[in-house]
């Protein structure tokens, strides 16, 4: 059985914000010279055997990919042609941070066009203003980077047995989750918007249709610890009041999510299996409450080498 590591937020809480806000710059990079996909999809991170990554972005006539590579503990621009440029992950403002990537990202012959301010963030200081040293424990990042790599192969797993519209498994550098989401296929009610550092437009795209979104965030934004969630947009009525898998699972009238502690998944005897029960739980909990077609949207969960039997 894998060891899924520990990521006590409190213990790595100020490095993590730093790692939130240096996502946010690579991730606001391929925003800048991405053509726009359906739900942002154009615009999300990947985790990586090494760390994050833009994957290739198109700039000029060149392909660039920026990595926050949590190995070796680098900044890492790549572009055609082998060219490369990196700078070391260590204790910096964001300020500093963002005047390297820029220059990594000129070194390797691309254009740092970056939108300067964070997004998804309340009362939110420039980039370049923000000036205030930042700590970085790598040890905390390889923890980090160990679950995110872990949480994902479930979610790719989970995201096999679905056979309607859903989304790859990223990461979303805005609110710093990994996340998958399915579709019913249906248009949904306009969102309110609202979200800080957000045009209510993106984030009306973002939820134009129904959705069953399940993810993972280190904690933050009033959840001070590492923690699944699972919601639906519109959440359905009854959604809240259906039983969620695991027991240590719960609604959060605050947040309007299904919840469950990484800890719990951590500690307990199988944690993928653990975590495969609240994603297919609170799944059904969003399907049945909102009367989705499930007959014509789900199949078994995929197997290696093994086409998907459609008789």
């Amino acid at each position: 059985m894998v060891q899924w590591p520990s990521i006590n937020y409190s213990e790595w809480r100020e490095t993590c914000t730093a790692l939130h806000l240096w996502s946010q710059v690579i991730g606001k990079y391929r925003l800048a010279h991405t053509p726009w996909v359906n739900h942002s999809w154009h615009a999300t991170l990947y985790a990586t055997p090494r760390g994050i990554t833009t994957g290739p972005v198109p700039d000029g006539n060149s392909l660039v990919t920026l990595t926050l590579d949590f190995c070796d503990h680098q900044f890492v621009a790549e572009a055609e042609g082998g060219v490369r440029s990196t700078f070391k992950l260590e204790a910096m403002s964001i300020a500093n941070f963002f005047g390297q990537a820029s220059k990594a990202i000129q070194a390797v012959g691309g254009a740092a066009l970056i939108h300067g301010t964070p997004s998804e963030i309340a009362d939110a200081v420039p980039f370049r203003e923000d000036v205030a040293q930042r700590p970085y424990d790598g040890e905390a990042v390889r923890r980090f980077h160990r679950a995110l790599v872990l949480v994902a192969r479930v979610f790719e797993h989970f995201r096999t047995g679905f056979i309607g519209k859903v989304s790859p498994v990223h990461l979303f550098w805005g609110s710093f989750d990994l996340a998958v989401t399915r579709f019913s296929g249906r248009t949904a009610v306009p969102h309110p918007g609202g979200v800080p550092g957000l045009p209510d437009s993106v984030t009306r795209e973002a939820y134009s249709h129904e959705v069953s979104s399940a993810g993972f965030w280190p904690g933050g934004a009033g959840v001070e610890e590492a923690m699944f969630y699972s919601y639906a947009y519109p959440a359905p009525e009854g959604f809240k009041d259906r039983h969620a898998e695991p027991s240590d699972a719960w609604f959060d009238e605050t947040l309007g999510e299904f919840l469950l502690p990484y800890e719990a998944v951590r500690t307990s005897a199988n944690p993928e299996k653990t975590l495969m029960e609240f994603l297919q739980a609170t799944y059904v909990a969003a399907a049945d409450t909102g009367g989705w077609d499930r007959s014509a949207l789900e199949c078994a969960p995929g197997v290696p080498r093994v086409p998907r039997d459609i008789t």
